[in-house]
C-alpha cells in the first residue's frame, strides 16, 4: 500500500480511493508518511500514507 505513496512528490494529483466526492488533490508535501493533499472540494488534508493508498491521476508538467 505504502508504495505508490512513497513516491508521491509535491505538484502530482491524486484521488482519495474512498472519498471520490474530495474530487482529485494536489500533493502539497510527503514527510515521513504524512502527505498533505490539498483536494478540490474537500481542501487541505493530511494523511496517514500507512492508512490510505491514493490513486495517482497524473503529476503536474
Amino acid at each position: 500500500m505504502a508504495d505508490l505513496n512513497s513516491i508521491l512528490t509535491p505538484g502530482m494529483i491524486v484521488r482519495h480511493p474512498d472519498r471520490p466526492e474530495w474530487g482529485n488533490g494536489q500533493i502539497q508535501s510527503n514527510i515521513g508518511g504524512r502527505i498533505t493533499v490539498n483536494f478540490r472540494e474537500e481542501g487541505k488534508v493530511v494523511l496517514d500514507g500507512s492508512k490510505v493508498a491514493l490513486v495517482l491521476v497524473s503529476a503536474s508538467d
